[in-house]
């Protein structure tokens, strides 16, 4: 019998206990006719449910029997009743209350409870993100498992739906499909629904058919299930935080423990449960026991190492160019391998993502597509599942920010990670182009900290640099911006975290301390910038939820999340930090987009937020003081801003000269963005370098002239490549 089956019932049962104090009632008033109605209601409910015990367990059920027993008590009374009998009316509901607790008791322990529940996948490529609990459930003999594959849609450019998709015949041959036309929600009213897709209406890409928005979905089950199609190595997209379904979920299964802290802090602690990943059993399932290629993939697998190439849809959006460009060398290095095989599978939303967010680009794509397949390079792998193919495969390259690549650690498989700008073979000097990062305007230039988390040492102060250590105990992608510089406070030295939650003591070059920070973020990209402020050494966030201050004397740390909403915002579909400095005992942190400037007192954590009121401003890209004044640089255009912050008084400087122009340092078109870099000030004048701009320019403090200016030393910067 069903769950909902039986809560039916036991309502059932529960209006007949009511019916019995009502029949009472009625006898001892005199009411014989209102009491004999009563006890034929009792008598249809009676059958109603031997009806519903029949057409699940059979006649032979005991609760059959206990129901019998029961009629035939209510019947006596309505006998006596109908004849004019006397008889005690509260004997009469004690016979009925017995005889209908066995019926209770026989329900609850005579009758097993089978449990329905539905899986709702959308795309076969993701149905391992349900397979192993629908293996589960489908083993249970007290459970009906059903397999309701449901439709989906890309989306147009203007948001209406497009094409229409259905892959439930692509189902491996032993999962039963069930098609969504003959599974009706609403009729079926299933124990525990679960999906894979979280979006409902809110995906720029695809959709999957409205009437299956979790929101629907809910009307029609207690318990709605969701669990994210995506597995992770560490790192948590920010687009997962807060995503539709979350809100009408009963629970969200998340990887482990740790990652609670990564979703909205709104939803209930119950509601997320720390079980793992089914795709993590799936691929550890099949590389145990590999499953036979396909015959055409046979002969270019044979004697040859295989490499599964992963183009992923975060990285075509971050970059579409860089993307194409590195596609394309990729396929030009295995073109030329005749002891590796090249396997591709793009995202199974790649082509989609393409049509709707870079329509662009989408030839290009295409072209790509037509010589990898046109000139037999490799295998291309559009089967509905990843994890036999994984299984396959001897190791992994392509891009980081996926969750393929947790797939291939948890297969124990090596990973090569590609960043996007890698277009040709590296020279003998490239290695410095990710490694050195150079200078932050707020560090001590006695350290540096280089890519792959390396700490170099400048003992001498001449710039001459010798290796001290590794800063963190592993290699990553992100580990060159584990910990992003040296900031000094009170002649102690301090790393400061890039994606780490820990501040490093050193003393000439050794750690000799770690300074472990409330963990609060399961993503890279915890802080953007350090500073220095008396005895406090503050950690600016990025995606960390609040600024930090650390006493270094006391050794008290503390949080404050006010005002940083002015600090990052976004534009023109970027995330952006404004400038920061530190004036006097305040730290200034600039908007990005407006003229507001949030002032923290450090020493008491007192916020409060200003308007330069400055009108030619687009969002400040560094801050600098400069005595009683502050400067504000510009995100966008050419007006350079002075303000006091005590007595509110302002000036705009326009800085546009001819010849200064500025062009995207990775795209190359033209703009109006950051044309200036971090400025030297002097007494009377601002030394302005290029940041996107290709002038440094002199600016006069009081006359308000500004003139290209030429380095005594000349113009050093090159145009970067790739590496």
């Amino acid at each position: 019998m069903r769950k909902a089956q039986q809560k039916q019932i036991q309502e059932i049962l529960a209006l007949l206990e009511q019916a019995h104090d009502e029949i009472r009632s009625g006898i001892e008033h005199g009411e014989n006719a209102k009491a004999m109605a009563l006890l034929a209601q009792c008598q249809d409910s009676a059958v109603q449910i031997g009806e519903l015990i029949e057409k699940t367990e059979g006649e032979g059920s005991p609760a059959i029997l206990k129901l019998e027993e029961y009629c035939e008590t209510v019947y006596e009374a309505y006998d006596l009743l109908s004849n004019g009998t006397a008889f005690n009316p509260a004997k009469t509901r004690k016979r009925l209350r017995k005889a209908l607790i066995q019926v209770e008791n026989s329900v609850k322990n005579d009758i097993k409870i089978r449990l329905e529940m539905v899986f709702l996948p959308y795309k076969a490529s993701m149905w391992d993100s349900l397979e192993s609990v629908w293996r589960a459930a489908d083993a249970d003999p007290d459970c009906d498992a059903y397999v309701v594959p449901i439709p989906y849609y890309d989306k147009n450019r203007d948001g209406t739906l497009g094409t229409y998709h259905y892959e439930g015949d692509r189902f491996p041959a032993d999962v039963p499909v069930v098609h969504y036309e003959e599974y009706r929600l609403e009729e079926r009213e299933p124990d525990a629904v679960f999906i894979h897709n979280p979006y409902d209406n809110m995906n720029f890409v695809t959709s999957v058919e409205p009437r299956f928005y979790s929101f629907e979905i809910k009307k029609h089950t207690p318990c709605l299930v969701y669990i994210p199609y995506y597995a992770t190595s560490g790192n948590m997209s920010e687009a997962q935080s807060s995503c539709m379904a979350y809100y009408f979920a009963d629970y969200i299964i998340i990887q482990a423990e740790k990652y609670r802290k990564f979703f909205d802090p709104e939803l209930p602690e119950e509601k997320l449960v720390p079980l793992g990943s089914p795709k993590f059993d799936k691929v550890i399932r099949l590389c145990r026991n590999p499953s036979e290629p396909p015959e055409d993939w046979k002969e270019k697998m044979a004697g040859r190492r295989v490499y599964f190439f992963n183009t992923s849809i975060n990285g075509m959006l971050a970059n579409t160019e860089a993307f194409l460009r590195k596609m394309e060398y990729v396929f030009r290095c295995f073109a030329k391998c005749e002891d590796a095989c090249l396997l591709w599978r793009p995202h199974p939303l790649l082509e989609s993502s393409f049509a709707s967010m870079r329509a662009e680009y989408k030839p290009v794509y295409d072209k790509l597509k037509q010589y990898f397949m046109e000139n037999n390079l490799g295998i291309f792998d559009d089967t509905p599942e990843i994890e036999p193919t994984i299984a396959l495969c001897d190791a992994y390259i392509g891009d980081g920010a996926t969750s393929v690549t947790a797939l291939f650690a948890a297969a124990g498989k090596p990973l090569f990670l590609l960043d996007n700008q890698i277009d040709r073979e590296p020279e003998k000097e490239d290695w410095r182009g990710n490694v050195i990062p150079g200078f932050f305007h707020d560090g001590n230039g006695r350290y540096m900290v280089t890519g792959g988390g390396a700490l170099f040492y400048d003992a001498e102060g001449c710039y001459q640099y010798k290796y001290a250590g590794s800063l963190c105990e592993y290699q990553s992608i992100y580990a060159g911006y584990y910990l992003s510089y040296v900031v000094s406070v009170l002649g102690k030295d301090y790393a400061c975290p890039g994606n780490a939650q820990e501040i490093l003591l050193l003393e000439q070059g050794k750690i000799v301390k770690r300074i472990g920070l409330e963990r609060r973020l399961e993503q890279p990209g915890a802080f953007c910038a350090a500073t220095a402020c008396g005895k406090y050494l503050l950690l600016l966030p990025n995606r960390y939820p609040a600024l930090v201050r650390y006493d270094t004397v006391t050794g008290e740390i503390r949080y404050f999340t006010e005002g940083l909403d002015v600090f990052i915002d976004e534009s023109m579909g970027e995330r952006r930090f404004g400038g920061f400095c530190v004036w006097k005992e305040y730290l200034f942190l600039a908007s990005p987009v407006n003229n507001y400037v949030t002032g923290i007192h450090v020493p008491t954590g007192k916020t409060q937020i200003m308007s330069t009121k400055a009108e030619n401003t687009c969002g400040c890209v560094f801050l600098v003081a400069d005595g009683e004044e502050l400067w504000l640089l510009p995100y966008e255009g050419y007006t350079i801003t002075r303000w006091n912050p005590e007595s509110g008084e302002m000036r705009e400087y326009d800085c546009r000269i001819d010849g200064l122009e500025c062009r995207h340092p990775i795209f190359g078109y033209a703009c109006d963005t950051a044309p200036f870099g971090f400025p030297a000030v002097l007494e009377d004048v601002l030394y302005l370098p290029p940041g996107w701009g290709n002038r440094y320019l002199r600016l006069d403090k009081e006359t308000g002239e500004s003139r290209v200016w030429e380095p005594a030393g000349g113009e050093k910067q090159k145009k970067a490549h790739c590496y």
